[in-house]
């Protein structure tokens, strides 16, 4: 039989069939650390402990670990000199995992598969644009060897519900897991990786949301006034295909009618409509036209957004065996910014989610019916959703693509001036070329992305400014109160500007993977978390650890994005 990608397809598991190690099986689970959260984070906490020979419980919310990799379904966003340096070993294994994938089990032709840095999806975002699915698999293969160990017990379609907590302490974390069964965890320590920091609320722990003031926090970029409630933009993200000899129109979006006319009403102003091929530039915020293109027969100056986040790129393989390039559409169109969905009621959060499923659907019939094409017409009736892709009935994400979380309240909060190009040449007095970010004594890993806040529930435009390669402080994994509770993810002492630049794939997984680390070494040494930040020895030694398993804590001179 000839092998086509849609038959190939189905031989990649939804998620493997999972069997739980003796001491999980029961209602009442004690181990060492239990994660809470799967995401992107959640995955490198895990590793991180089972690789200290800790005995690790991880909750995942959806059918897939992986967070935004899988089931929010976004490529992975890195900085330049990702292929050298600048992440973590486990990071590094992770995207070498993804190229040996498709060499191993794709049938690519011989360039592709001589290219040593292999793009499979050949997108113009990143250096890695490559399917969900296949970032499934690599992430369950890099936590086989503890699944088989007894190491791991993994819960998917798990949500936590309560927790019990004295004083400082978190004693127990209830959950309902995929069967429906409620279930206690207790464990000496509790990792939040969940997307939007749940156990934060839950536990008490104090938290932040939205936009600190200029007052609060000295920012360049920071409100006049605290704006808790001003959180960034999220995305049902979707993976499209194109045909041009069918007619995949969907029917009409029930709002259609408002997502086609809608003007966003943003400071500074939008340019026009946001179902349009004219928006706002992140940067200069001036108007910006890109355009959109599946056939590739009509180049045009400027960014195509069927190349931009490209996942599939039929022409690396063997003829035959796919029929269309496939792209991931996570755009400023599709960016929902009119509620949240967190500390708002849950019918209101809802309903917010509906919404931003109906303002996706919406830009994918305005592309099919409406759109204008580079040739003068109208539309794309063979574009379609891709349900294969996404692993959901409707093609849509399983997950919102969520960029801003609650925030702890850590020993240390990152700041603009510690990381921000302008802010930091403010604060230092030093030239572009000379200003390098702030030097953390206690760095727990790097990262590198601009400032990059989309626009947001408050009204506000894009913050898109420059910032340097920085340092992930120990400070800002550790709770100002809680001893045994950290954050895993993006809920890590940062501000809502400076989570915009630590909220990138490989960033989230430093955190992840550092945060396990540290609950490792406490575990092992019978230490707290803030007694390894705040004495220099153990500090130092702790720091060593990282490095021995591969994980940086500085950067070589380089210069600012």
């Amino acid at each position: 039989m000839k092998l086509t990608r849609r038959s190939f397809l189905k031989t990649i598991p939804s998620i493997p069939v999972l069997s739980l190690p003796a001491w999980a099986s029961g209602r009442e689970i004690a181990c060492d650390v239990a994660v809470i959260g799967g995401g992107t984070g959640g995955c490198a906490a895990a590793l991180a402990a089972c690789r200290a020979g800790l005995r690790v419980v991880m909750t995942e919310e959806t059918r897939w670990i992986g967070g935004q990799l899988t089931s929010q379904a976004v490529p992975p966003d890195e900085h330049p000199w990702i292929e050298m340096f600048g992440c973590t070993a486990s990071w590094r294994a992770f995207r070498n995992g993804v190229r040996a994938y498709y060499r191993d089990h794709y049938p690519l032709l011989p360039a592709p598969r001589a290219d040593a840095r292999l793009n499979p999806g050949g997108g113009s975002v990143s250096a890695l644009t490559h399917e969900p699915r296949v970032a499934l698999a690599v992430l369950h293969a890099m936590l086989q060897p503890y699944l088989a160990a007894g190491n791991l017990a993994l819960f998917t379609e798990a949500r936590a519900l309560r927790a019990d907590v004295q004083g400082d302490r978190v004693r127990a974390v209830a959950f309902r897991d995929g069967a429906g069964a409620e279930r206690i965890l207790r464990a000496p320590y509790f990792l939040d990786a969940t997307e939007t920091g749940e156990l934060l609320p839950m536990t008490g722990t104090e938290f932040v949301t939205g936009a600190e003031s200029r007052a609060q926090t000295g920012e360049l970029h920071a409100p006049d006034e605290p704006q808790p409630n001003n959180h960034q933009a999220f995305t049902v993200c979707f993976a499209l295909g194109y045909d041009p000899e069918a007619d995949h129109t969907i029917d009409k979006p029930e709002e259609y009618a408002f997502w086609r006319d809608y003007v966003p009403q943003l400071r500074p102003p939008w340019p026009g409509k946001l179902l349009s091929w004219s928006m706002s530039d992140p940067i200069t915020l001036k108007p910006r036209n890109v355009y959109f293109d599946p056939a590739l027969q009509t180049r045009q100056p400027g960014l195509n957004l069927w190349i931009y986040r490209r996942i599939v790129q039929k022409g690396i393989y063997q003829p035959g065996f796919c029929r269309t390039d496939v792209t991931l559409v996570n755009w400023p169109q599709n960016d929902y910014w009119l509620g949240n969905l967190y500390g708002v009621p849950e019918e209101e959060a809802a309903r917010h989610l509906r919404r931003a499923r109906q303002l996706s659907l919406s830009l994918l019939y305005w592309m099919q019916t409406e759109a204008p094409r580079p040739d003068g017409g109208a539309g794309w009736r063979g574009l379609h959703l891709r349900p294969d892709i996404t692993g959901t009935a409707d093609g849509l994400a399983m997950y919102p693509y969520i960029r801003e979380s609650r925030r702890i309240v850590a020993e240390f909060t990152v700041l603009e001036h510690h990381v921000g190009t302008e802010a930091r040449m403010q604060a230092t007095g030093k030239s572009r070329e000379e200003v390098t970010a702030e030097a953390f004594p206690d760095s727990a890993g790097v990262g590198s992305y601009r400032i990059d806040l989309h626009p947001s529930s408050g009204g506000d435009n894009y913050i898109d400014v420059s910032s340097l390669p920085f340092q992930i402080p120990l400070g800002a994994l550790i709770p100002k109160r809680m001893e045994n509770l950290l954050p895993a993810c993006k809920n890590l002492g940062v501000t809502h500007i400076t989570n915009g630049c630590y909220r990138l794939h490989p960033v989230e997984w430093n955190i992840g993977e550092s945060a396990g680390a540290l609950v490792a070494f406490c575990v092992q040494r019978n230490l707290r978390p803030r007694q390894v930040r705040n004495t220099e020895v153990l500090l130092g030694e702790f720091q060593r650890s990282l490095a021995a398993q591969g994980i940086e804590i500085a950067w070589p001179r380089l210069r600012p994005r």
